[in-house]
């Protein structure tokens, strides 16, 4: 089949556009990309006036025809959605094509998703969030489809020595810095706490947090690495700070680092219990104090944590790759 997908290619590593790209190629399709961020107004014009943002988008919209004139696919996969103008949609179906939304990230501007989201065949959600606001805005048949792994980039890897001084750590977190996480971390700061990721030189300087802190930016080659090594991977979710929106949907870093073999602790996300088993694949806290305790008995307990990594490897891998993804979008589909 002839299948385009449309989604971000970050110019600095691969994300799950790759993976899924990965997963179509797998199953022996015939792949067209579309990367709906190639704009051709710089953003800090785009976001200063409305104008040079709707004439961006009509020209990105205009490139995506384009394309769908020229390889004429069966299948158009919209990860994301933000870019793509309903228009633009209406034409492919036109043309016979079937068309497929899948929503990605927390629902912070969802309004143009929501626009648009009528005008699609088939409509997947990476987080049941997203679910409940089409429902409350009289959109039905919906379906979830959470993120996943991708056993080809995702899974343990070998370390030199050096590498595992350097890597090996009783607790990390790779991810961006939000002030709920430090707050959240804090009490734990004197415990052999790692921290990677974007954002965390924004820290007080008075936080207990500052000595924890190895590196504002990783790449997976790095993580990789890290998830390998470490005993304690954290993995918080990212939650409006004024609540304005619901995030239930399970981070891809929980398929990822369970995919290397990493031991997770994960706070109680609504969409990583429907799918993974507390005490089985991961480990949920409740709160900093929680938390604490669980880091505590973990590692003091390392079989126990031992066989809930290798129980959650198997099961992400037995069920939670995109290619299971990938696969059920296309069952659906042709039912």
């Amino acid at each position: 089949m002839k299948i385009l997908l449309s989604g971000y290619h970050n110019p600095h590593f691969p994300t799950i556009t790759e993976y899924i790209e990965n997963a179509i190629r797998g199953l022996g399709h015939d792949l067209f990309i579309f990367d709906d961020r190639q704009h051709i107004i710089p953003g800090r014009l785009r976001y200063r006036f409305r104008f040079f943002h709707r004439i961006d988008l009509s020209h990105l919209n205009k490139r995506l025809f384009y394309l769908v004139q020229k390889n004429k696919p069966r299948l158009a996969i919209i990860t994301g959605g933000h870019r793509i103008s309903a228009d633009s949609i209406r034409k492919m179906k036109r043309l016979g094509i079937e068309t497929v939304l899948w929503t990605i990230d927390p629902p912070r501007d969802f309004q143009p998703i929501l626009d648009t989201a009528p005008h699609y065949d088939h409509i997947f959600c990476q987080g049941t969030e997203a679910i409940y606001l089409f429902e409350k805005s009289g959109i039905s048949g919906t379906r979830w489809l959470p993120m996943a792994c991708d056993p080809s980039q995702h899974h343990p890897v070998t370390v030199s020595d050096f590498e595992r001084a350097r890597y090996t750590h009783d607790v990390v977190f790779v991810g961006s810095f939000y002030p709920s996480r430090a707050s959240l971390f804090e009490p734990i700061a004197n415990m052999d706490l790692a921290i990677w990721g974007p954002g965390w030189d924004r820290l007080e300087n008075t936080s207990p947090l500052r000595k924890c802190i190895q590196g504002f930016h990783t790449l997976p080659a790095e993580w990789l690495k890290i998830y390998s090594t470490a005993k304690i991977i954290l993995a918080p979710h990212y939650k409006d700070a004024l609540n304005r929106f619901p995030v239930y949907q399970a981070s891809p870093r929980i398929f990822e680092a369970m995919a290397c073999g990493a031991f997770l602790i994960t706070d109680n996300q609504k969409d990583v219990f429907a799918l993974f088993k507390n005490r089985e694949h991961l480990v949920c806290f409740d709160d900093s104090c929680d938390l604490f305790k669980k880091i505590s008995y973990y590692l003091d307990h390392p079989d126990e944590r031992r066989k809930i990594a290798e129980n959650g490897r198997k099961e992400v891998l037995q069920r939670h790759t995109y290619t299971h993804r990938i696969k059920e979008i296309l069952s659906i589909i042709h039912s």
